[in-house]
Formats: C-alpha cells, sequence, structure tokens
C-alpha cells in the first residue's frame, strides 16, 4: 500500500519507475492519481461538470498545472508570500498536456472539464511535466468521462554518445543531451501505437557538442527516434491500463454529445453551398480577404435558405445555428477533397510549395536589431534589445534554472487578422509560440561568458495567413543577426500540414490558415541547414502513423533551406558590431591576489576608475581569480575602462614565440585549459594533446590531469591579444639563452583574459554589406583565452555554494568633462 494511495502500481521504462497511486487523496474529484517518477510527485484531477453547455461550439476543456513552492521546500519570493499567477513553464506544460487529451475525448462532448495538476514534492531532478501527463490521462480514465485513452507521454533523449534515453533528468539533458523530446501517444484498436503530440528541441549546447563529435538531431535521426520511441509508449498504456482495472473507473452516469447539426440540414447546405464555396477557393488571384468576403455571403444566403426552408421540427434559432455549423462542415469537406483528389491548394500551390518569401533587415535602425519576414500574407518584424547581465529575467519556479537571459516575446494583435479584440497581456498561445521560436533559437546563440549581454527579442504579427511561429523564428533569426549577436548560424522554421481522407494521408508545406483550421495536423520544424533545433506536433487526429512524420520531416527540410536562402540574401552573417545605441559590457580576467589593487583601499580606485570613465564596474573573485565586468555606453568608454584596470592589473601579455610552463586547471572532452600567467588560461585543443600520447584521444584526460604542468609554446595570439593558439612542446622545460623561447610560466607577468562584448561601428552597413573589424586600440590589448574555456566554466560559475565576493559601483547618469 503506497503512502498516498490506497491502490498502487509501478512499471519500469528504460530503468526509471513510474508508480501510480489512488484511492486516498482527492476523493471528491471525478478521478484523482498521485504520479510519482523518483521524488517528483504530481496529484492529477479530473472533474466534469454535471450539465453539459450544448450552445458552445467547442469542447470546454481546460487543463491547470499548480507549481506548489512547498513542493521543493520554499517560500514564493513575492511580496505576498504566496503562488499566484501561473509560471511561463506551468502555462507550456499545460498546453504540452491539453494537446495530446483533446483529440481523444468522443466527439460531441460539451460538460465543461477541468483537469488540474498539483505538484506536489520535486527535487529539481527529473522534470515534472510527463509525470503530470500521464497523470492527467489516468485521472481522466478514472473519472468515467468519455475518453479514448489511456494517452502515455515519454520525455526521450538523444545523449552525446548518440544513444537514446527514455525520462532523462535535468543533470543528463544538461551534461550529456543533444536533443530533448515529449513524444505522448495511444494504442489503437488495431494494436499500432499512433503519435498524438511531440514537442522537442535541440539542447542549449547542442551545436558545441556536435561540433566535438555528437551525432547531429537531422531530420533522419529525429524520425528513426521516434519509431523508436513507440514500444515504451505502448508499455507505459498498457500499464496505465492494468492500474485503471485495478482501481476501476468512476461511475459518472451518461455523457449526452451533441451534434453540431442534422443529417438533414448539412444535406440542404452542403446542395446550396459546396459548389459556389468551391468556386471560390479555385480562384488563386484572391487574396485571403476577398475570399473570406465571398465565403461569408455564400454563407449568409445558405443559413437564410435553411431559416426560411428547413426541417419543421426546428425553430428559427435552432435552424441558424445548425446551418452555420453545417456549412463550416461543407467549408471543410470542399477544401480537403480539392487537396486529396486534385492536389490543389487554395491559393493555387502544389503540395510542396512554399509562398512568396521576402526578407528584410535593419528596418528600425535606431534600435539594436531588426528584421522583418514575410510569407504570403503572414507578416512578421522582429526587433532586439541587448542590456548587460543585470537585466535578465529572475525565475522563481520548480525548474532548477533561476535565470534567463534570453527572452523571445511573440504578440499578435487582433489586427493582424483585419479584427478588432483585446489587446493586453498574453494569451497561453502567444506564451506558447514565443517559447517555440526561443527554443529555435537558443542552440545557436553564443556563449554568455563569450557574450555577456541579455537579450529580448519581441515578435509582432503584424498580419497572418498561417504558420506566424515559424515566420517569427525566421525573423528573430535575423534580427539577432543585424544587432550583431554572434550566432553560430541562421535558423529557419516551417509549418507542415496533414489532411487525412479516404485512407490517404496528403503533406502540405508551409500551410496557410485555412489549410490549418480544416486540416488535420500543424507540424512545425525550426533549425539551421545542419539540424532540428525545435520540433512541434499537434494533431486533430486520434493519432498519426510515425511513418507519415518521418515524412513530413524530409518534406520540411527542403523548405527550411529554400527558406534559408532567402535570408540569406538579406543578412549572411552577423554584423562585425552591436548597435551604436547598444550597452557595452567587456569581462576581463586578472589575478586573484590584484582584486585588491583593483578595489582600492576602502574602494578608492575602483570609485575613482568610475568617476573618470563613466563606466559601470563590477568585481567578482570566481574560481580563484578575479572577474571583471565593465558596462559602458559607448565603446570609447569601455575600452578606457578596461585600459585602466589592465593598467593595474595586467601589465604585460603574452606574445608569439614564448613558451610556458603551463598548469592544467580543467580538462574537458575537446581539450584542456591551461594557465599561462596568473589570470590568463588558454585551451590546448585534443589534437596538440595526442602528441603526447601518439595516438587519437577521446577526453583530454586520457593524456594530462588537473595540476599537471605542460610546456607549451605560443603559436599565435589572435583577435588582437585576446586569444592564443598553443602547441604541445613537451612536459618539461628546457633552459634556453634565447628569451623569446626560454619558458616563462613562472615568470612574473600579468596578461589578462577578456570576453569582449560589443565596440563602435557608427554607421551601420548596408543589409548586403559587412563592415570591416573595428582597428585595435594603441594600448596593449588585453588577453582572452579561447572561446571555448570561457563556456566550459560557465557551469562553475552557476554551481550551489560557490563562495563568491562581489564589489559593485554604478556610475551616474549625468555628464562628465
Amino acid at each position: 500500500m503506497g503512502k498516498l494511495g490506497i491502490h498502487e502500481h509501478t512499471v519500469e521504462i528504460d530503468g526509471k519507475y513510474l508508480t501510480f497511486e489512488a484511492g486516498t487523496l482527492a476523493a471528491q474529484a471525478g478521478g484523482a492519481v498521485v504520479t510519482s517518477l523518483g521524488d517528483t510527485k504530481v496529484l492529477s484531477t479530473t472533474t466534469a461538470s454535471r450539465d453539459p453547455k450544448d450552445f458552445l461550439p467547442f469542447f470546454p476543456l481546460t487543463i491547470e498545472v499548480e507549481e506548489r513552492m512547498y513542493a521543493t521546500g520554499r517560500i514564493p519570493g513575492s511580496f505576498f508570500k504566496r503562488e499566484g499567477r501561473p509560471s511561463e513553464n506551468a502555462i507550456l506544460v499545460c498546453r504540452l498536456t491539453d494537446r495530446p487529451l483533446r483529440p481523444t475525448f468522443a466527439e460531441g462532448l460539451r460538460n465543461e472539464v477541468q483537469v488540474v495538476n498539483t505538484i506536489i514534492q520535486t527535487t529539481q531532478f527529473d522534470p515534472y511535466d510527463v509525470v503530470a501527463m500521464n497523470g492527467s490521462s489516468l485521472s481522466t480514465m478514472l473519472s468515467g468521462l468519455p475518453f479514448a485513452g489511456p494517452v502515455a507521454a515519454v520525455r526521450y533523449a538523444m545523449l552525446r554518445d548518440g544513444s537514446w534515453v527514455a525520462f532523462p533528468s535535468f543533470e543528463e539533458l544538461e551534461e550529456e543531451g543533444v536533443f530533448n523530446m515529449v513524444i505522448s501517444g495511444r494504442v489503437e484498436d488495431d494494436g499500432e501505437v499512433a503519435i498524438l503530440m511531440i514537442e522537442a528541441e535541440a539542447t542549449p549546447d547542442a551545436w558545441i557538442k556536435v561540433d566535438m563529435g555528437a551525432p547531429a538531431p537531422t531530420e533522419q535521426v529525429v524520425g528513426e527516434a521516434i519509431e523508436a520511441v513507440k514500444p515504451l509508449i505502448r508499455q507505459l498504456c498498457e500499464a496505465q491500463q492494468a492500474f485503471v482495472d485495478e482501481v476501476g473507473i468512476r461511475d459518472a452516469g451518461e455523457f449526452p454529445l451533441f451534434l453540431d447539426y442534422t443529417e438533414e440540414v448539412f444535406e440542404q447546405v452542403f446542395a446550396a453551398a459546396a459548389g459556389p464555396v468551391e468556386d471560390v477557393y479555385r480562384r488563386s488571384e484572391l487574396g485571403k480577404a476577398e475570399k473570406d468576403d465571398a465565403v461569408g455571403q455564400i454563407k449568409a444566403d445558405a443559413v437564410a435558405q435553411v431559416v426560411a426552408e428547413g426541417p419543421a421540427d426546428l425553430d428559427e434559432e435552432a435552424r441558424a445555428k445548425q446551418a452555420a455549423e453545417a456549412f463550416r462542415a461543407t467549408e471543410k469537406k470542399v477544401v480537403r477533397r480539392l487537396i486529396v483528389d486534385e492536389g490543389f491548394r487554395v491559393d493555387g500551390r502544389g503540395v510542396a510549395d512554399l509562398r512568396s518569401i521576402s526578407a528584410e533587415v535593419q528596418v528600425l535602425p535606431r534600435t539594436h536589431g531588426s528584421a522583418l519576414f514575410q510569407r504570403g500574407e503572414t507578416q512578421v518584424m522582429s526587433v532586439l534589445s541587448l542590456g548587460t547581465t543585470r537585466d535578465g529575467q529572475r525565475l522563481d519556479t520548480l525548474d532548477p534554472s533561476d535565470e534567463k537571459l534570453f527572452l523571445h516575446h511573440y504578440n499578435m494583435p487582433p489586427y493582424a487578422t483585419g479584427e478588432a479584440g483585446r489587446v493586453g497581456s498574453p494569451k497561453r498561445r502567444e506564451i506558447g509560440h514565443g517559447a517555440l521560436a526561443e527554443r529555435s533559437l537558443i542552440p545557436v546563440l553564443p556563449d554568455q561568458d563569450a557574450w555577456p549581454y541579455a537579450m529580448r527579442l519581441v515578435s509582432d504579427v503584424l498580419s497572418s495567413n498561417g504558420s506566424t511561429s515559424m515566420g517569427s523564428v525566421c525573423a528573430a533569426s535575423m534580427a539577432l543577426m543585424d544587432g550583431g549577436v554572434p550566432t553560430h548560424a541562421p535558423v529557419s522554421g516551417i509549418a507542415m500540414g496533414l489532411v487525412y481522407e479516404n485512407d490517404k494521408y496528403t503533406t502540405l508545406t508551409d500551410i496557410q490558415g485555412v489549410e490549418d483550421f480544416f486540416g488535420d495536423m500543424d507540424f512545425k520544424v525550426a533549425g539551421p541547414k545542419e539540424f532540428i533545433t525545435a520540433l512541434q506536433l499537434d494533431t486533430k487526429l486520434a493519432g498519426i502513423p510515425a511513418q507519415v512524420l518521418q515524412d513530413a520531416l524530409l518534406q520540411a527540410r527542403d523548405a527550411r533551406l529554400e527558406i534559408l536562402e532567402v535570408m540569406n540574401a538579406a543578412i549572411a552573417e552577423p554584423r562585425d558590431e552591436v548597435a551604436e545605441g547598444a550597452p557595452r559590457v567587456e569581462v576581463v580576467h586578472i589575478p586573484q591576489d590584484k582584486i585588491g589593487s583593483v578595489i582600492g583601499p576602502r574602494g578608492a580606485i575602483i570609485k575613482e576608475l568610475v568617476e573618470v570613465t563613466g563606466a559601470q564596474i563590477d568585481v567578482d573573485e570566481e574560481g580563484g581569480r578575479g572577474v571583471v565586468k565593465i558596462y559602458a555606453t559607448s565603446g570609447a568608454q569601455a575600452r578606457d575602462a578596461l585600459d585602466r584596470i589592465n593598467a593595474i592589473a595586467n601589465p604585460q601579455l603574452p606574445e608569439k614565440g614564448e613558451r610556458y610552463n603551463a598548469t592544467v586547471v580543467k580538462t574537458v572532452d575537446f581539450g584542456a585549459f591551461v594557465s599561462l600567467t596568473p589570470g590568463t588560461d588558454g585551451l590546448l585543443h585534443i589534437s596538440e594533446l595526442s602528441k603526447k600520447v601518439g595516438r587519437r584521444l577521446d577526453h583530454a584526460e586520457e593524456a594530462v590531469e588537473v595540476g599537471e604542468n605542460v610546456l607549451v609554446e605560443v603559436k599565435d595570439v589572435l583577435d588582437g591579444g585576446r586569444k592564443f593558439k598553443l602547441e604541445y612542446v613537451g612536459e618539461k622545460a628546457e633552459r634556453s639563452d634565447d628569451e623569446g623561447s626560454r619558458p616563462r610560466g613562472e615568470r612574473s607577468r600579468g596578461g589578462g583574459e577578456r570576453s569582449r562584448g560589443g565596440r563602435d561601428r557608427g554607421e551601420r552597413p548596408e543589409r548586403s554589406e559587412r563592415s570591416e573589424p573595428a582597428a585595435p586600440a594603441e594600448s596593449a590589448a588585453p588577453a582572452e583565452s579561447a572561446a571555448p574555456a570561457e563556456r566550459s566554466e560557465r557551469s562553475e560559475r552557476g554551481g550551489a555554494g560557490r563562495e563568491r565576493t562581489r564589489t559593485r559601483v554604478r556610475s551616474r547618469s549625468r555628464d562628465r568633462e
């Protein structure tokens, strides 16, 4: 007997254990179950209203997620010290749960159904979303509602060695994960597993892991994984069914199913409207507005005819209501028949054709970055704002992350569809679309240490006719590049559709509004040309064969590459500089014993630096060395502060041809970070370390250990003295009379490590041109370790329990002579 239920059932899935408990908690709910994965526990309840709302033209299903902060032993950080509105993460889990459940309820159900998932315990080790999804399916089955369950959800992740694991932990995803999918499905009557929903994305550091040899999540790899996960879905569905058989389904009585119209009304509407509707949709020269007006007039005439001549047993109000619904079914039947039987789409395209595309950047030249992307009648403008890391979003949720430095917000005002409506706080749909585009872009962003900025993108949909979320991916990617953010590659997105009619699946590329509305699937795919960074599937069917999804992925790739060509014509590479009005952020590492010299007695030196330069300066101690962060309003201001700090802490820098008795301070898959001088690190690539053992290495630890001394030579000084190309020379230094080649690891030589956040770019170049890099300053440039070194330290800097000292001085916003 479980502590939270009279009935208990445990199932092992790929080495992880899910436990279902029922019979003790929430006895008055229609159905209640506690689902556990490790120490994560979710109470899921499903309750239906007693009286149906037959006046509604849709099924009133509501999914809620309640994040209880006591679940992880915390008090909410708000002023009222209690949970308020749901977090963005909770809203996304609501949408994640809704999408596979909704199409499995009986058609015509009008009782209000509410599924509430309460997170009652978590150690922030396992994500709770898939736990809530499986619990929602079970509680709905136990409630006695007309529901074609069970519906199983599995988190399935690809690791850097190419293997796939089910239900990975947060730690596994961060350290080893390359691609992360949540897949939901059910077992059909014929025994086949049908996919209901997919939500997938590459992990934030997937680009780096792939660059270091991990397999890329290509269309073929992802398609094979979708097929491979089906046995796990089947196993979990069988476990849910076994638990329901043990507990028993609640006797909730009958739930009436309402028909939107009678067969007689449909036949009358179809006879009057099918032909005229087809004629309108065959006129591909008409735009969306013109077609809407023409179809609207046909609908009005058909409804009027039914009201006048409809069934005698219906009053005029009922006739008008049924006729309106029957017209929608007629329009749907016409559009779908044209696609399946003739391969004809309402705008004249073939099933694999894209709409006309245009792309432009720098549309708002005084912003930090901007882009306008248009595909057909869908138009999206994305605008970038850069800020310092202080401008990042602080999070207070049940997930381990407590900060976000990259934000993407999606807005779709009512005028985008030619309507008047509510304008205000974002709806769940807008939050979901914004998060999808955000996940699409994160894997191609530079590392925080190499690019110490907070970034906010706002994508405003100015005109909508389908695929606005993927339009925002394209516009946002170009806005980042226009703003000088050194992304790894541009990202494009495409929305695919599906129509299933007469046992035939027809996949559509670049669906527009009417195809989304009357189709059976909305399948969004985003990524650079190398691999997929995000994927989302929504279906109105009870399931889609995995092979159909694999074929859709390959069809989507062709479209994405075509879109990338248009985007590259607008801007092929990120700008060399950030915008004139963007903040400048410089990070320089200094020896630990120089922290006091930079701060000065009672902060006198750093206060003077702030007053003289006008920059804001933070001094931290991290990982046994000093980290100085400079926040400035211009490149000249940042360089002035940087030069003054280097004059105090880093008077000299390593030079080409010098040799150092370097100490290994960290090992990673792709090499070892070595300390050249106090405060100055460099990356010794794994290809150089292989010289020591005379064979190819899989990890640097096979050649060196932390604390070991190696002799290296500076073969080249890159980026104005900010990066060093190192060559492995040997394990012991030999004395040399040549000062230029004598090992200098023990000499008192400063040297700093800097991450550059921006430079003056003056007049911004035209869209089709790249500006030349700014000339280095005359004064001695500070040194910086290779970018991978900075990336590897990111996890250390966020580690729990790390000791840190900080001095922060802010300048006043006033003019200085």
